[in-house]
């Protein structure tokens, strides 16, 4: 649980508190405050148990690239991304670099496939692939138990 508030440096806890900024309090604003604790930390959890996992085959299995550390908010953060997409899919975002227009359901499609191209290909060492496609995995995983359950509506 800890390794959510350690972080790689400043800029690493900028972007991470930015977008939990950007679409966390939309998101907590439409579920409540109590629903979306529960989900960040389970997002959380969940990317850092993913990323574990996986460095754990990767490391008795020979494949792919480097290991990663696991620090950091970002599998929370991408678990927030993906509940906002998913709650809000044809809400538009303007990228900065480039900056053209583009629906939230595809934003969040364009970063999990780039999430998993970097983590499979062993791309961009250093960072932790795995425990943000995790993140998004849970996230996932989540939202569709509670829409089954009528929770929620997305």
């Amino acid at each position: 649980l800890t390794y959510m508030f350690v972080h790689a440096g400043f800029w690493h806890l900028f972007f991470n508190m930015f977008s939990l900024w950007m679409f966390g309090r939309i998101i907590e604003m439409a579920w409540g405050s109590r629903r979306f604790l529960l989900f960040y930390m389970v997002c959380g959890i969940g990317a850092g148990l993913s990323q574990e996992v996986f460095q754990f085959v990767q490391l008795y299995s020979g494949f792919l690239g480097a290991l990663a550390p696991t620090v950091g908010a970002s599998g929370a953060i991408y678990g927030i991304l993906l509940a906002f997409g998913m709650t809000f899919p044809n809400e538009r975002i303007m990228l900065l670099i480039p900056p053209i227009p583009m629906k939230a359901k595809w934003f969040v499609v364009v970063y999990g496939v780039i999430e998993l191209f970097f983590g499979i290909s062993g791309r961009m060492d250093g960072v932790a692939h795995f425990a943000h496609v995790g993140g998004m995995l849970w996230g996932f995983l989540l939202l569709y138990y509670w829409k089954h359950k009528g929770v929620i509506r997305y």
